[in-house]
């Protein structure tokens, strides 16, 4: 059941009271990646520089009118690219992430609050991009990425193969990291987070998210960039 009122947008004091009511190690913060910790859709942003032609841009088109889910969409995509792993790398050097999500982390993890990304993009690409920012002891759940030659090759072991939506059933991983007494807390803002956020007990959400929350009249709070996620957190867990 929800801590908060079904209500569809609230108020930051609000949600401090709540806080001070539960024990904040029984918190489980889930964070997206592309667009919440990352400053932008690092894949997206990808497909036009490696692309070997304009494939992509069909499959994208079908993803977003729903008639194809990411699964195909990622797999045909990656498919279609010619990288090596060594441009990659160097492609991802530059790739930022929210300047407030460090500090996010160190604020969660000084109160033992355990932390876990879930997200649709590849593990090569979230882990290079987090050790880059001197990231590189959170839990991480997304796809996978092999590389053969100039080649990546896609593989999807978190798959729901009931489900067309995903690439990456962010719904088994959340519900696999928590218990009965568990408060969960969701921070995103795309459709791959309209799932798992249905479980959580409070949901940061911008983007389309946030427009799938109002649409439903469902209980969320917005957010433009982690800094207001940030100084939430940093009143509430004093």
């Amino acid at each position: 059941m929800s801590l908060l009122p079904k209500c569809y947008t609230g108020s930051l004091p609000l949600l401090e009271n709540i806080m001070k009511v539960v024990n904040p190690q029984k918190c489980i913060v889930f964070f997206d990646f592309d667009n919440t910790i990352a400053t932008c859709d690092v894949f997206d942003s990808m497909l036009p520089v490696f692309s070997r032609d304009n494939l992509w841009v069909k499959l994208e088109k079908e993803w977003e009118t729903g008639k194809i889910g990411s699964h195909k969409c990622l797999k045909d995509q990656v498919r279609g690219m010619s990288i090596t792993k060594p441009e990659l790398d160097h492609y991802l050097s530059g790739i930022k992430l929210d300047p407030y999500f460090n500090r996010l982390v160190r604020t969660l993890s000084a109160k033992k609050i355990k932390t876990i990304v879930l997200s649709d993009n590849f593990d090569y690409i979230l882990r290079r991009i987090l050790r880059n920012h001197g990231i590189s002891n959170l839990k991480v759940y997304s796809n996978k990425l092999n590389f053969k030659s100039q080649a990546l090759v896609p593989v999807f072991p978190h798959r729901n193969k009931n489900c067309n939506i995903c690439a990456h059933c962010k719904t088994k991983n959340l519900l696999a990291n928590v218990s009965r007494d568990s408060i969960i807390i969701y921070i995103g803002d795309g459709r791959s987070d309209i799932c798992p956020s249905k479980y959580a007990d409070i949901v940061f959400a911008k983007d389309s998210l946030l427009k799938h929350f109002k649409s439903k009249r469902l209980t969320c709070f917005s957010y433009k960039s982690l800094e207001d996620v940030y100084d939430y957190f940093k009143r509430s867990l004093v």
